[in-house]
């Protein structure tokens, strides 16, 4: 069995677009470890209605519900101590899931080789023309990020097959629980957002793992919902403040790797069409 983790704080809206996403899920044999991770909205009513179509699908439904929000590496892995599965997906409520056999796909993938550590998925924007957002991400020497084929079309033949990569975020990834167990949790030095996904690649790979991207399935993701008009999440200063914590940390890989130059980190800025309608940079 396969548990995915969604992690909820506030934006109800999207959790609930999210997870009617996921009722179409086949087969529909997983479990949803679900964390309201302090959410002061609507949320807790919309998952309880989405509880019993859930159920109806035959998948299984558990909750975690928190008084405060924890941050994400101590919500996530308190999840993941409540959940059964011998799989885990990570999953951002700011997603939609167009395919319904994408947990197959990712699982497949997974378990293509006993190397590979975690996979993530194509994550699209979700309006037209679905462009690409993250195909994998790449580091540069001085570890700067690289969100590869970001901005370019879904369907780029440069992003159209398996490959491995540095790290990958965790909108939508999946590893197996024996991995959790052998190299720990999230790193909660990464409270309350930002890079303990990229940590937890690093760790992985540090042991022997291989992060792989696959182009199938496609997973789209609205992006930075949950920091974005969020004021106790500054999400500008996190950036730098955990970017400077994951260079520390790593810069002896970045070193080596052969990633892509410095002057290659050129992020592209889009202005995205929320799920309400108005315009968001």
């Amino acid at each position: 069995m396969v548990s995915i983790v969604l992690l909820c704080h506030n934006k109800a809206r999207y959790t609930r677009a999210c997870i009617e996403s996921l009722l179409a899920t086949r087969p529909a044999d997983f479990e949803l470890v679900v964390v309201n991770n302090g959410s002061t909205d609507e949320t807790p009513q919309v998952l309880e209605e989405l509880r019993a179509r859930l159920e109806q699908t035959g998948a299984r439904f558990r909750l975690i519900a928190t008084e405060r929000n924890l941050g994400c590496s101590t919500a996530r892995n308190a999840a993941v101590a409540a959940a059964q599965g011998r799989e885990i997906v990570f999953l951002d409520n700011d997603t939609l899931l167009p395919d319904p056999a994408w947990l197959v796909k990712l699982s497949a993938a997974l378990n293509a080789a006993p190397d590979i550590a975690i996979v993530g998925p194509k994550l699209c924007y979700p309006f037209e023309p679905h462009r690409i957002q993250c195909a994998g991400v790449a580091i540069t020497p001085g570890g700067r990020v690289i969100f590869r084929g970001r901005g370019e079309a879904a369907h780029d033949p440069r992003y159209a097959r398996i490959e491995e990569v540095q790290c990958l975020i965790s909108a939508c990834f999946i590893f197996r629980r024996s991995l959790y167990d052998e190299i720990g949790g999230l790193d909660e030095a990464f409270n309350p957002i930002q890079f303990e996904d990229f940590d937890f690649c690093y760790r992985a790979r540090s042991r022997g793992g291989r992060c792989l991207y696959t182009p199938e399935p496609v997973v789209y993701h609205w992006e930075s919902v949950t920091s974005d008009g969020t004021p106790a999440l500054p999400n500008r200063y996190i950036i730098i403040k955990h970017g400077m914590l994951f260079k520390q940390r790593w810069h002896h890989m970045f070193a080596r790797e052969n990633g892509p130059p410095d002057e290659a980190a050129v992020w592209k800025t889009f202005d995205l069409p929320s799920l309400h309608g108005p315009r968001r940079r």
